[in-house]
């Protein structure tokens, strides 16, 4: 083979860049910055020689000093800084640094004859010493603050020969929202990435405290009223809000507050889907729905949460849904010892571990392709797993495909749900946690009586377990972005042009974003007690239509101009509003700021066996017949049913004569 061919792409680019490429090589690079801290170590001993002696040092001296510097520099490794990426943390090595310095030259010139030492002058070793390591600092700032000016010149340059940019783009004169370390994180990065085209020309914040101050280099021009002057005056084509932490009221005041100006506006991820050890990062994305909606951070007892997941193996069941696949994004960080992800869906399981493979690659992490309606497949899974924490997530929870398919729903929400709960008490579970829905409440539909019931399995089953056992049941309205969501609907029907279908004017429903609910539950279940339902707080309810006007705006569309809103009438099932707490239920706010228990009766143990027995022999009966008894068993598990006449509530009349007998009766956690 001719040697050539041995030659990497990266050294063919660098012979070809010339001495610039050769500068990129970390080898070379390193030994530059040696050379540049070597010539200020030996020009520190000079200007200290002046100005103690008044006098030039000699060569020995020089060696000597540079020598000593050199030792303290390498130990410190302050030529494996990188010069341009410079820190509050490097900074704080060099004051540590002189620190160490001036401290051996004090103690050797106290020990000097001791350690056969000749030390000519105390004063000049404690003023080199005093001087280096600044210089070596004052050294990386020059270069810094160099690297900033070329950097704007060329792009001033740039910005005057092509103001279109690169690839056809536009240079964006940026104004930041935020001027704390949000902002200021934000305007490193596009400062250090010039393919963003993105020019920072101001701060804006409503801190007093920040009026007048320069971050760095850029103004921080005033209070956001002032918005629409600071636009006209800088000429801005860009507004990136840069509020982590802002209520989504804000954000929505300050959004539609921009789009009257016509400008470009952006935002970065709020903090409330990070938990544990994630950092956050400035990524720019456009405005979303879930930012409008944006509350207050949840709080979490992360030291309880860590110590219940941390090296427990925990099961996930559902977990290629929306709230499932998100749990166990949430669960991660807490190092579990195994994360199980439980589903029937392979393609969405595939994705979800994929997902999480790249985002924690050391995760002892499994999949169980297993369809919960199966008890013998999911009893074999647990006992392969032996899960000590579950969140089982898996449901059917279209409510007019529900209503059409009422078997399904009492196949997979109720009888599932009894196979994973026996699962749960045939193994080592010591914590299980059941999603549930604000439609269990007075439900009207199946999807809601059906869940009702599932929380009721969950009641009895931590009856029946042992006392150390925590079995619980967490209720979430709406989720943003999940599947089924309004959300998605409007964002295609934005997408191909409309119009957007609300299906009543006074529609009014609770929402949460994933990672609140997931984290929300997660922190129930930790510290819920057993037996227990518990309610997510989710805020103030939103009319869907209001949401539908807030998407269109955000995609630059004027409601009722640029895209229609047409009204389709309420559909099977559907309540015109959602309910938290049922009259009977108290809500308790113990458990956490956020979470409140709803105080149920237990079931009762008898009647829950007996119905559930009829429900399952109405699943094979005929049609007309098995509906109607699938009422009846509905309407005497949960009393405040009230089903839909245009759904399951159909056979009402039919459903309110007598019962069939039951056969036999069997235990229902054999």
């Amino acid at each position: 083979m001719h040697e050539n061919a041995l030659q990497s792409p990266d050294n063919e680019a660098n012979e070809a860049l010339g001495p610039l490429g050769l500068l990129k090589r970390p080898a070379i690079r390193q030994a530059c910055k040696l050379v540049l801290d070597t010539g200020v170590a030996a020009l520190s001993w000079v200007v200290a020689t002046s100005l103690v002696r008044q006098e030039l040092p000699t060569l020995y001296g020089v060696a000597s000093w540079v020598a000593f510097a050199m030792s303290v520099n390498l130990v410190f490794r302050y030529t494996s800084q990188h010069f341009r990426l410079l820190g509050i943390e490097e900074a704080e090595s060099f004051i540590f640094g002189t620190i160490v310095m001036v401290s051996i030259l004090l103690l050797a010139s106290v020990f000097q004859d001791r350690l056969g030492l000749d030390l000519d002058s105390r004063n000049l070793l404690l003023v080199a010493g005093l001087i280096t390591c600044p210089m070596w600092l004052a050294l990386r700032l020059v270069f810094v603050a160099g690297y900033h000016r070329l950097s704007q010149r060329r792009f001033a340059t740039r910005d005057r020969l092509n103001p279109v940019g690169n690839h056809g783009q536009s240079v964006h004169r940026t104004l930041i929202v935020g001027a704390g370390r949000a902002g200021a994180l934000l305007c490193q990065e596009l400062r250090a990435n010039p393919q963003l085209q993105c020019e920072v020309v101001g701060f804006v914040d409503d801190a007093l405290e920040k009026q007048g101050v320069r971050i760095h280099g850029i103004p921080v021009l005033g209070h956001s009223h002032l918005l629409p002057i600071f636009i006209k005056e800088c000429q801005a084509t860009q507004v990136i809000l840069a509020m982590p932490r802002v209520p989504g009221a804000k954000l929505k005041q300050l959004s539609e507050l921009l789009q009257i100006q016509g400008v470009r506006v952006k935002t970065v991820p709020g903090i409330s889907n990070l938990i544990g050890d994630r950092p956050w990062k400035p990524e720019l994305r456009d405005i979303a729905i879930e930012d409008l909606l944006r509350r207050e951070p949840v709080t979490l007892d992360l030291t309880a949460i860590s110590q219940e997941v941390e090296g427990s193996v925990v099961l996930i069941t559902g977990a290629g849904g929306s709230i499932g696949s998100e749990l166990a994004r949430q669960v991660a960080p807490f190092r579990p010892g195994r994360l199980v992800l439980l589903g029937r869906g392979e393609n969405s399981l595939w994705e979800v571990e994929r997902d999480l493979r790249r985002q924690f690659p050391g995760m002892n992490l499994a999949v169980e392709l297993c369809d919960i309606r199966n008890s013998l497949r999911l009893q074999r899974a647990f006992e392969s797993c032996n899960p000590a924490i579950v969140f089982h997530a898996a449901a059917h929870k279209h409510v007019p495909f529900l209503e059409r398919n009422p078997e399904e729903a009492i196949e997979n929400n109720i009888f599932g749900t009894l196979n994973v709960l026996k699962a749960a008490l045939a193994g080592n579970v010591r914590i299980f946690v059941n999603i549930s829905t604000d439609k269990a409440v007075n439900p009207t539909n199946v999807l809601g009586v059906s869940k009702r019931i599932a929380e009721s399995l969950v009641m009895q089953a931590a009856d029946e377990a042992p006392a150390d056992r925590r079995f619980v049941s967490v209720r979430f309205g709406n989720v943003l972005g999940s599947r089924g969501s309004v959300i998605p609907l409007f964002r295609d029907q934005i997408r191909t042009g409309g119009p957007l279908t609300v299906t009543h004017p006074d529609m009014t429903r609770y929402f949460m974003t994933i990672p609140e609910a997931s984290q929300l539950v997660l922190q129930a279940g930790v510290l819920g007690e057993t037996g227990k339902v518990f309610v997510l707080n989710m805020g103030e309810p939103v009319r869907i239509v209001d949401m539908a006007m807030d998407m269109a705006r955000l995609s630059g569309l004027n409601p009722g101009i640029d895209i229609d809103i047409q009204f389709t009438g309420m559909r099977p099932g559907e309540k015109l509003y959602e309910e938290l707490f049922m009259d009977s239920e108290h809500g308790n706010g113990d458990p956490q700021a956020k979470v409140f228990e709803a105080m149920q009766p237990p079931p009762d143990p008898w009647l829950l066996d007996v119905s559930l027995h009829k429900l399952r022999e109405a699943i094979h009966l005929p049609e007309g017949q098995r509906q109607r008894e699938m009422l009846r068993c509905f309407k005497q598990l949960v009393p405040s049913y009230q089903p839909s006449s245009q759904g399951l509530g159909r056979y009402a009349e039919a459903a309110s004569g007598p019962s069939p007998p039951v056969l036999e009766e069997v235990p229902l956690f054999n």
